[in-house]
């Protein structure tokens, strides 16, 4: 089993249409987001510009999250709105236009991967995945198998099983 803690603070900053996105992984290590040839990718972007048009990703699917309010937003001239915190789901190919600004959590995964899921929580829990993310929000310590990891805000801790995806 590989742990991994991505500190907010260690990610830098490229620059997208409608702000900054903050990628604190892509899988595999050799994969180059501008190729669109990666398995998944976990980042965190700012959106600063209202109206933006969200980058579309053909063979992805996308979840997101908004870290600091709620998110209007039209995918395919339709109109939806997200609560703070809610999983919004969609394809990367879809066209999503975002008329509220904020900061979001970002996982892109390859539509080649069949099995995948968002959860958010707050509790302990039991998790035999092959991947599981874990994005902190507030300062915190986690503990998997009896060790503990310090996270600050935006923090993202990941654990992969050795096994290939």
């Amino acid at each position: 089993m590989n742990i991994i803690l991505f500190p907010k603070k260690d990610t830098k900053p490229s620059i997208w249409s409608g702000g900054l996105t903050y990628e604190y992984m892509i899988y595999p290590k050799m994969a180059n987001y501008a190729d669109r040839d990666f398995v998944f990718r976990i980042s965190s972007a700012t959106i600063e510009e209202v109206p933006s048009e969200f980058t579309q990703f053909k063979g992805y699917y996308r979840y997101l999250v908004m870290l600091d309010n709620g998110l209007e937003i039209e995918i395919n001239k339709e109109k939806k709105v997200y609560q703070q915190y809610e999983i919004m789901e969609f394809n990367s190919d879809d066209e999503v236009t975002s008329f509220t600004k904020g900061i979001d959590f970002n996982w892109m995964i390859s539509e080649k991967i069949a099995q995948h899921k968002l959860e958010i929580t707050n509790r302990n829990q039991k998790c035999n995945a092959q991947i599981l993310i874990l994005f902190s929000l507030h300062t915190t310590v986690i503990k998997i198998n009896e060790k503990p990891y310090d996270l600050e805000p935006y923090d993202c801790l990941l654990k992969m099983k050795k096994r290939k995806i």
